[in-house]
């Protein structure tokens, strides 16, 4: 009897160590997929939370629409006659705008940022209207964005840009930008390239 006992658990150990790359893979698979599970289960739960909140928001919405015995509503008025809300208009409130705006003057550009911008952006923009105004066919993108980091530069302009932000760039500057830009050798014009690619705009 204790041989058998003794056997079975000899070939348990064997069983055991002949598979135990398929038990760890196994083991490893199933802590996956339960990771797996209880991510997907961790971001849905907001989501069910967002839609108990809009199910609240109309539930309050509907308790505002309920009128008490004077025929007043909680916000506005009822008529008397048909029983019908009237809302009452609210005053527009003044907001900053989030548009970039160009304005220009006889000696400048003024460009004022939109969401998102910063001087790079401005002076692409003051550069792109000065060559509406005054078109140049030797400036290819390479000069282009020599020319809008020159003027990054050279402006006279220090500090952050936010919404609303005015720089200004004058068209002597932006001239003298362009005289750099065309004054470039063949090399700094193939080291200009990479960036090129980030601006497919300048093409």
């Amino acid at each position: 009897m204790e041989e058998n006992t003794q056997g079975n658990v000899d070939n348990a150990k064997r069983w055991l160590q002949d598979n135990l790359r398929i038990i760890i893979s196994i083991v490893i698979v199933v802590a996956i997929a339960g990771g797996i599970y209880s991510y997907s289960k961790r971001s849905q739960a907001p989501v069910v939370s967002e839609e108990a909140g809009i199910e609240k928001q109309a539930i309050d919405d509907t308790d505002l629409l309920m009128t008490d015995e004077a025929g007043e509503i909680n916000g506005g008025e009822v008529t008397e006659e048909t029983g019908e809300a009237v809302q009452q208009e609210e005053a527009p409130q003044e907001q900053v705008t989030s548009a970039a705006t160009s304005n220009e003057t006889d000696g400048s550009f003024i460009e004022t940022a939109g969401a998102g911008d910063g001087r790079t952006h401005l002076a692409r923009r003051a550069l792109a209207n000065y060559l509406e105004k005054n078109p140049d066919s030797e400036l290819k993108a390479e000069h282009k964005i020599y020319i809008e980091d020159y003027l990054r530069k050279k402006v006279d302009f220090q500090g952050r840009v936010f919404v609303g932000t005015s720089v200004e760039f004058s068209k002597d500057l932006i001239q003298e930008a362009i005289g750099e830009a065309k004054g470039l050798n063949d090399a700094q014009i193939k080291n200009l390239q990479k960036y090129t690619v980030l601006a497919p705009s300048l093409s």
